[in-house]
């Protein structure tokens, strides 16, 4: 069998969502390339150039297999679903459930009301604090009760699945932004702190990614 081409991830090193596709790739141990769009201070995805890659104007953006695949979510199914070795999702349709639950939080009711796009529709960067900060809480409050409903040594038992992926890279965002009160959140808490123990969550952390000046 021939060897996998590598693929090109465009990301951006701070981004949860960059983060969530480096973490599946390396935890699937797919070749990759990554390139930088920063979305901050250039704010490269706003370039002809980029949306001809992304017509969203958003990282990522996955070129893979001859295509070039967008939303995180989405490319992490394709990923699933084209190498499911590692397996990524739990084996019985209720721990899938469980394990889409998390993510659902995560994807829908976390990560949209904290996103730096939303910054300009704010008059003051304390209005914008004050407002990304009580979704992310409200959101993890959520995740703190959902997650003891099956939670092992990861979310879902001791097997890594899509909801750790998507847990890691929002809950360092949040608690690098906010200095979150980690006792208000036992359980994830802990299982955070396991999973950025481990291997692959240490390969593809921002601070290990972020470009060289």
């Amino acid at each position: 069998m021939a060897a996998e081409k590598g693929a090109i991830l465009y990301a951006y090193w701070l981004s949860s969502c960059s983060w969530r596709v480096r973490a599946a790739l390396t935890l699937k141990k797919i070749p990759f390339e990554e390139r930088t769009v920063d979305i901050v201070k250039e704010k490269k995805q706003f370039t002809e150039d980029y949306r001809a890659i992304n017509p969203a104007q958003k990282v990522p953006a996955l070129a893979i297999d001859n295509v070039v695949l967008v939303e995180s979510m989405a490319i992490i199914q394709y990923l699933e679903e084209t190498r499911p070795q590692p397996a990524l999702i739990p084996k019985t349709p209720l721990l899938r459930a469980r394990m889409r639950e998390i993510c659902e939080i995560v994807v829908s009711g976390i990560q949209p009301l904290q996103s730096f796009g939303l910054k300009p529709q704010f008059e003051t960067e304390d209005q914008f604090q004050k407002f990304t900060k009580h979704f992310s809480e409200r959101g993890f409050e959520t995740l703190e009760d959902l997650v003891q409903k099956s939670a092992g040594k990861y979310c879902i038992g001791d097997q890594i699945t899509i909801a750790d992926i998507c847990l890691v890279p929002q809950f360092y965002n949040a608690y690098s932004r906010y200095s979150l009160d980690l006792a208000k959140y036992p359980t994830i808490s802990e299982i955070y702190n396991t999973l950025l123990q481990h291997e692959v969550f240490q390969k593809t952390h921002p601070k290990n990614v972020k470009p060289k000046k």
